[in-house]
């Protein structure tokens, strides 16, 4: 997510494999040991950015902040397309991040994760974060996770696994104890409930239009008929595509870019009243029966009764 390689680090991070490959090619292979996965010494990238260590420990966790001298830093920001060499779950304690990918984008609201498989080109934007998580995983650990990006719930028994392990994050090697427990955390992580905050994203370029169109400015009141004649294809091939290439009827799908432009606001400080006039509801009483239906809570309280758990 957050984590960024500038060009010199690239550099440096090839140097430094270089120059250790040349050492290891006098040593005789007889006398070689193949270590484990989880003895690997950290050799191979800076310290400073884990989600490119492909030896080491089979998961790293690190702990952010909003200041600029975190190693995952959050705050309100934006990250451009990039991708990492490790998986990477990650969860802010308050306000928002929204991961877009190929496959379409995720809402990240407090106090669940969001999993990026390794070397997913994603964008996040993230608002309001004061606080959070991540947890960066070598390719071969994460071939127990999901094949593509998704959000999960965290269970108590994860939550405290994670704190336990960002007091190893400096550790190149684990003990025994610290092995196990690593195992049960990608246990928990491969077992948690999915969280239907997936706003997938059509690939047909007439679709592809609304869509763009929709998410810039949610409050168009336009038709599906309306929508389907802007684009320039019959309101029947609009609604059969939309469901073939998003799993969504039209009217879910628009219904979920609200949401997503709602959580966003609402996690920046906006009003529920401002919230609901930008997104075209009529009262603001209707946009709360709809943000209830899809999180069982009033969007008054949806952020403000989360509390920081690390």
């Amino acid at each position: 997510m957050p984590y960024r390689k500038t060009q010199q680090s690239k550099a440096q991070h090839l140097m430094h494999k270089s120059a250790h490959k040349s050492a290891d090619s006098h040593e005789p292979k007889a006398n070689r040991k193949t270590p484990t996965p989880i003895e690997l010494t950290a050799l191979t990238a800076p310290a400073s950015d884990p989600s490119e260590r492909a030896d080491g420990p089979p998961l790293i966790a690190v702990w952010g902040e909003h200041e600029g001298n975190s190693d995952y830093r959050l705050g309100t920001r934006e990250v451009d397309w990039h991708n990492h060499l490790r998986g990477q779950v990650f969860c802010v304690e308050s306000g928002l991040a929204h991961v877009r990918t190929q496959h379409g984008s995720w809402l990240l609201p407090p106090h669940r994760a969001g999993w990026i498989p390794p070397g997913e080109s994603h964008k996040v934007s993230i608002s309001g974060a004061m606080s959070g998580w991540s947890v960066v995983i070598t390719p071969a650990a994460s071939a127990s996770l999901p094949e593509r990006p998704c959000v999960i719930s965290i269970s108590e028994l994860m939550r405290a696994l994670v704190r336990r392990a960002v007091s190893w994050a400096t550790q190149c090697r684990l003990d025994a104890e610290q092995e196990r427990m690593s195992f049960v955390l990608l246990d928990e992580m491969r077992r948690a409930p999915h969280e239907p905050l997936h706003l997938p994203m059509p690939t047909d370029r007439r679709l592809v239009r609304i869509a763009n169109a929709i998410l810039g400015q949610p409050d168009d009141t336009r038709t599906l008929d309306e929508w389907a004649a802007w684009a320039g294809l019959s309101a029947r091939t609009l609604s059969r595509l939309f469901i073939a290439e998003t799993g969504s009827s039209f009217a879910q799908w628009r219904q979920q870019a609200c949401l997503t432009r709602a959580l966003e606001r609402l996690a920046q400080g906006d009003s529920v009243a401002n919230v609901a006039d930008a997104l075209g509801y009529a009262t603001p009483s209707n946009f709360i029966a709809m943000f209830r239906r899809c999180f069982g809570d009033s969007p008054a309280h949806y952020f403000a009764k989360r509390k920081p758990s690390l």
